[in-house]
């Protein structure tokens, strides 16, 4: 069995991870993967499904009101995406946590049951943010500073924020690639591979199965990854208008502009998804190139727990009466 340091580096680097793979449109189908599963959402219900070492398949579901039912501000442009994200975001914790403890349990009924705390959730949280802030806020910036002393023209404001943007998709581009070596999160992008493949499924109409599933690509418009690397370009223009020059405002500035910029890119990404023949989706490319690295081709066993979990949240969407929106 893992060791409490082992599961603790395991937990922080799928929470860093969350961004990439999930999807926070609240109309549409979509999901996530999480640790040996997927958790599916529709626009009302959400179904984690995850596989368990000894084999069996456990699921946890649950009604998920849309944040702009609950929240009318959050019907409109670039509100209507930070309420979105701050909900995929907070579903996607509560379904890693589910995932990570149907990890723990080995299935010995006479073992004493494990499982992970709230505090210890929490106290995950806690780091991944602080960890999140200081490589893609602090680092960036900092080393840009460094470059400034050596190189005047980074003086610039324009080329400064373009400096530490690209430093920043860097650093991410590094991260995914490294990250992406370890065998337990290969496996999560082999599911995140399968999410993808089966939502295809879902929206081409054609009847849901492992078979007519895996005949789709794994890269999805919608998808965190390419999200997160909108978000990075966004951030840099954003960046160069706001007339700020010291280094502790530039650090703030950047940590209180986040929703904002989250919201903007919501919308392109939203707008990208549905007009897949326009400039801006072609804009918005890299990040299905991306994918090549954080999706993987599924196993069919990989792709049935992914359809498990989807056919789950539509069992409980038909109970709700939800109306179902595809792009």
């Amino acid at each position: 069995m893992p060791s409490p340091l082992e599961r603790f580096v395991r937990l922080a680097a799928h929470i860093q991870l969350l961004p990439v793979l999930e999807n926070g449109e609240e109309i549409l189908v979509g999901g996530q993967a999480v640790m040996e599963g997927v958790m599916m959402r529709a626009p009302h219900s959400y179904c984690v499904a995850v596989r368990k070492a000894n084999g069996e398949l456990v699921t946890e579901q649950a009604p998920l009101p849309r944040v702009s039912e609950k929240y009318p501000i959050f019907k409109y442009p670039i509100l209507r995406g930070v309420g979105s994200l701050g909900q995929a975001m907070y579903l996607g914790v509560k379904a890693l946590q589910f995932s990570a403890n149907a990890a723990l349990d080995e299935g010995d009924p006479n073992a004493k049951k494990q499982e992970l705390s709230s505090w210890a959730m929490a106290l995950q949280l806690v780091f991944s943010l602080g960890f999140f802030i200081f490589l893609y806020k602090f680092v960036p910036l900092y080393l840009t500073r460094m470059i400034e002393k050596v190189a005047p023209v980074v003086q610039n404001r324009i080329a400064f924020n373009f400096v530490d943007g690209m430093i920043r998709i860097a650093i991410f581009l590094a991260f995914l690639y490294l990250i992406s070596r370890w065998k337990d999160i290969r496996r999560v992008f082999e599911y995140h591979g399968a999410e993808h493949k089966v939502v295809y499924n879902f929206e081409s109409g054609k009847p849901v199965t492992v078979e007519n599933a895996q005949s789709f690509t794994t890269l999805h418009p919608r998808c965190g990854t390419s999200f997160l690397l909108v978000v990075m370009v966004i951030s840099m223009l954003v960046y160069m208008l706001v007339p700020v020059d010291g280094m502790l405002e530039k650090f703030v500035s950047r940590i209180v502009l986040l929703p904002v910029i989250a919201g903007v890119s919501f919308e392109l990404i939203r707008y990208a998804a549905k007009k897949r023949g326009s400039l801006m989706a072609a804009m918005t490319a890299p990040g299905l190139w991306l994918q090549k690295i954080t999706t993987q081709p599924p196993s069919d066993d990989q792709t049935a727990v992914a359809i498990h979990a989807l056919d789950g949240a539509m069992a409980l969407e038909k109970q709700q009466g939800g109306e179902l929106v595809i792009a």
